[in-house]
């Protein structure tokens, strides 16, 4: 069989490139020649003819299905989202064919069935640049993921082949928009049997965000107040659930059309942000943040002294007169992870699933003006 390329599409970086008009004529050749080994009974790899190239491909099998192999670089391909270009935005997006991923160590490596999205991550430096400040594009997207362990690193310890597993992978490494991910063995968790592939991918920024921005950062206790911002969203659903199951009083913020959402995942009350008045609500032990600007100005003059301001947005522009002010990013942690998902068994934790789309619509529906109604999720494995 031959796989060729009718040059009318413009693929990334990392896969082949389209095969130009004077190549033909080898191409043709070469399809000849595979037509009489066909015809004789023989095997010929798959070709595929670039500009400066010949890459030949064999076959190898996945997932239960046979896919291509670079003979080259003796690596399976798999189907991700790639970028290449910060202008362009998720236009800039492309599904393309890469290299899986290899094990370094203390990795595993996941095939991947679900996928968490988070929109704000073309913004992100680590997804352009790599932690010695190179440029890292074509970046594959995503950071949150649900699957099973295909492959284990040297020196890879407490996990297993075939293990249920979520988690988040690493900022500045290729992500989980894809059939495969690397990722280090400690950044993952066991996803037990009875939480499916999607859910355990909605977990991980939304869940360890909400966990460390309370009880890390924030240092939360029973019988405290909590104004918690963006009530209705993926991360605010999880901070007004986390909160109030710790024993504190939550208020939570939004627009009017969060007001029932926000109140269903456990708020004591909810403050429009456009008609009421913010400074109505009194003081409290802590706010957590996910707006910044005026929103965060405003709340640090609410908060009592000795409490705390946790935002996620970057920097803090205001800091509480007598109080602590912390801007983080969220780290994985497999406890955590597993706390979590301990309480989503019980019951006492529910996600905030938006959407779910698959990898091959995942472009299209990235390029939405529609705004996210809680954690889009990508179904990479049917």
């Amino acid at each position: 069989m031959i796989g060729v390329s009718d040059g009318s599409v413009s693929r990334p970086k990392c896969a082949e490139i389209s095969i130009s008009m004077a190549q033909r004529a080898f191409q043709a050749s070469v399809s000849r020649a595979a037509g009489a080994a066909e015809g004789s009974g023989q095997a010929l790899p798959v070709v595929s003819v670039g500009r400066a190239m010949v890459v030949w491909y064999g076959q190898c099998f996945r997932g239960g299905s046979l896919r291509k192999r670079r003979l080259d670089t003796r690596r399976c391909l798999m189907k991700a989202i790639v970028v290449t270009d910060q202008a362009a935005g998720t236009a800039g997006m492309a599904l393309a064919e890469c290299p899986e991923p290899t094990a370094a160590i203390n990795d595993v490596i996941v095939e991947v069935h679900a996928s968490g999205w988070v929109s704000t991550e073309l913004e992100w430096p680590s997804t352009w640049i790599d932690r010695a400040g190179r440029g890292r594009a074509p970046s594959i997207l995503g950071h949150e993921l649900a699957g099973v362990v295909s492959a284990l690193g040297y020196g890879t310890a407490g996990l297993s082949v075939g293990q249920r597993v979520f988690g988040l992978a690493d900022w500045h490494r290729n992500g989980s928009l894809a059939e495969y991910v690397a990722i280090e063995a400690r950044n993952v968790a066991p996803l037990p049997g009875d939480l499916d592939f999607t859910v355990g991918a909605s977990l991980p920024i939304s869940g360890l965000t909400a966990w460390q921005g309370l009880f890390q950062h924030g240092r939360l206790q029973a019988g405290q107040s909590v104004l918690a911002h963006g009530a209705a969203g993926a991360v605010g659903t999880m901070v007004t659930q986390l909160a109030r199951e710790a024993g504190a009083y939550v208020i939570g913020t939004g627009r009017a059309a969060d007001r029932e959402k926000a109140l269903d995942f456990g708020a004591h009350e909810f403050v429009d942000l456009a008609t009421d008045a913010l400074d109505d609500v009194g003081t409290v032990d802590l706010v957590f943040d996910v707006i910044g600007g005026d929103i965060q100005k405003r709340s640090a003059a609410m908060i009592k002294a000795g409490g705390s301001l946790v935002t996620i947005v970057g920097s803090v522009e205001a800091r509480p007169a007598d109080g602590l002010a912390v801007d983080f990013v969220v780290e994985a942690d497999r406890a955590q992870l597993g706390e979590i998902a301990r309480r989503m068994q019980e019951g006492r934790l529910r996600t905030n699933i938006g959407s779910t789309t698959t990898l091959d619509d995942a472009v299209a529906a990235f390029n939405t003006s529609e705004r996210a109604k809680g954690k889009t999720v990508i179904r990479v494995k049917p």
